[in-house]
């Protein structure tokens, strides 16, 4: 019997998380994240931000997939960009280990799946820009999920995945300007706002999303990341 691939998931600290009586710093991702890599036949381990140089490439040599997930606004300075006051505080900490994680999939062909925040740092890391404020592909109220229909390019690896337009879970406020080197939109919603990326030159599957596919029951996502990392 085989053993299942490893998947990094990108995690991220919280200065003040309460569980029970508990109050401290915590490394934290969403449970759907995990769940979906076991559902889809992984092994799921979480990456939590490492200043130490080389981490990113060190955890990357052991991992046979990674998942960037889904989080706070890049940094426009990241992207050559002046900030628009619409756009959060920065996680520089969060944004450099990220991106290193990325350099580092990339360098080694490791399949890689990018989440809402790891489709924005894809297209950065590509030399891409990021439009810094749209309105409606967020939720009812804060901290809840929205829903809108996307529609996958024909002929591209989402397309493979998903063969028709799906209605989504979407909660973000920034998305693609321009894109960056080797990456084509695969999805859009009906506002025209790219909602897929891919690059159909890599060696190694890389594809990133701006909606939130852990957040619902659909795995086909997880599941194809999950294939390519066995393969």
């Amino acid at each position: 019997m085989s053993t299942p691939p490893l998947i990094g998931i990108s995690s991220y600290l919280e200065a003040d998380t309460r569980y029970r009586e508990w109050g401290q710093p915590a490394a934290l991702a969403p449970a759907g994240y995990h769940q979906q890599v076991q559902r889809s036949g992984g092994l799921a381990v979480l990456l939590p931000p490492d200043p130490a140089p080389g981490a990113a490439a060190a955890a990357v040599a052991r991992l046979d997939g990674l998942v960037i997930s889904g989080g706070p606004d890049v940094a426009p300075e990241r992207y050559g960009a002046a900030r628009d006051p619409r756009t959060g505080p920065p996680a520089t900490e969060r944004d450099a280990w990220e991106l290193a994680l990325i350099g580092a999939a990339g360098a080694r062909r490791v399949p890689l799946l990018g989440i809402c925040r790891g489709l924005q740092l894809l297209n950065v890391a590509r030399g891409g820009t990021l439009l810094q404020h749209l309105d409606e592909h967020g939720g009812p109220v804060p901290g809840t999920f929205g829903e809108h229909k996307v529609t996958p390019v024909p002929g591209t690896l989402l397309a493979g995945i998903l063969p028709g337009p799906v209605a989504v879970p979407t909660y973000h406020h920034q998305a693609v300007q321009r894109l960056g080197s080797g990456l084509i939109a695969s999805a859009h919603a009906a506002d025209g706002t790219v909602e897929a990326v891919e690059d159909p030159a890599a060696p190694a599957f890389t594809l990133a999303v701006q909606w939130h596919p852990e957040a619902a029951d659909d795995i086909r996502l997880m599941t194809a990341l999950v294939r390519a990392a066995t393969g």
